[in-house]
């Protein structure tokens, strides 16, 4: 699975709906297949109304207590889970606009949201997508069917990309719904002024929701492996800083991780889970949160 991901990591591939499309189908497929190899059954264990999970089985018949007590997969023949509704919010400011290589975060992304749905529409559930920016809002509510996953891929190849998180964003009532089970992914690389995006994702979380955030960084990002004298531009502001790679590597290393202990503790303490994705990076990790927060809604 991880070569084929590799393999589909190219800019003809990921803005045209078919390529997002495949790729999603080769990322969340290959996963599937990979959890159906590991499966075996404990001693003294007994299943007579369940069987193991096979590759393309309906996950609407998964017994998600048993999935998530044993770590095993069983079809519940008897029962169809409840539906549970699924959101995706997606930061489009100019920050996602960070390029390594032919790729920007925005670019991977569009490949997590495209994977997550489409896992989420081989289970049945609804699924949704909204995406901000300083001057606009992308809206798609969430729905199940084939049709409708392939219109929420197409949008999610028309966002466009615009100044700075809005400053309102939580007063935007259209991205909650209060009535009913829902399982919200905020995909951002949480760069902010102040503490918008932070303030805005602890809005989201409800007593009846399961809210989590996808922080995107790029490998440079991750580990500052830059050399000699390096021109940073703010893709927000437009400011730019000139600096010593070798003296700012420490200082610049020491303030990721204080930052990103300091997002995931604030967010836990809220009940909000916490993933940073590097990009290029495989996507088992984040297809298992999917399934785990899901687990914790039926």
């Amino acid at each position: 699975m991880q070569t084929n991901y590799r393999e589909l990591l190219k800019p003809e591939i990921l803005h045209e709906v078919s390529g997002l499309n495949l790729l999603a189908r080769v990322v969340v497929d290959g996963y599937l297949q990979g959890l159906n190899r590991s499966k075996s059954l404990g001693s003294g264990m007994e299943f007579s109304q369940y069987r193991g999970y096979e590759p393309g089985d309906d996950l609407r018949l998964l017994d998600w207590k048993i999935l998530a007590r044993s770590g095993r997969y069983y079809i519940k023949q008897s029962e169809v889970e409840s539906q549970v509704s699924v959101k995706f919010i997606l930061d489009a400011s100019n920050s996602m606009l960070h390029q390594e290589g032919d790729l920007t975060k925005m670019d991977y992304a569009r490949v997590l949201v495209a994977s997550l749905s489409y896992l989420t529409h081989k289970q049945g559930d609804e699924v949704g997508l909204f995406a901000l920016s300083e001057n606009n809002l992308t809206t798609i509510y969430p729905k199940a069917s084939v049709q409708y996953f392939n219109r929420l891929l197409q949008e999610l190849l028309n966002v466009e990309n615009a100044g700075k998180w809005p400053s309102n964003a939580c007063s935007n009532e259209r991205l909650h719904e209060r009535g009913r089970k829902e399982l919200i992914f905020f995909i951002t690389d949480m760069y902010e002024h102040g503490e918008e995006l932070t303030e805005f994702t602890k809005a989201l979380k409800t007593s009846r929701n399961e809210v989590a955030v996808l922080q995107i960084l790029g490998k440079d990002e991750a580990n500052f492996e830059y050399s000699g004298t390096v021109t940073f531009e703010d893709l927000e502001t437009g400011t730019k800083l000139k600096v010593s790679s070798k003296e700012a590597r420490t200082h610049y290393l020491e303030n990721l991780e204080n930052q990103l202990k300091n997002t995931e503790e604030s967010l836990l303490n809220q009940g909000i889970s916490h993933q940073v994705f590097t990009m290029g990076e495989p996507l088992g990790e984040t297809l298992n949160l999917f399934l785990k927060k899901r687990i914790n809604l039926v």
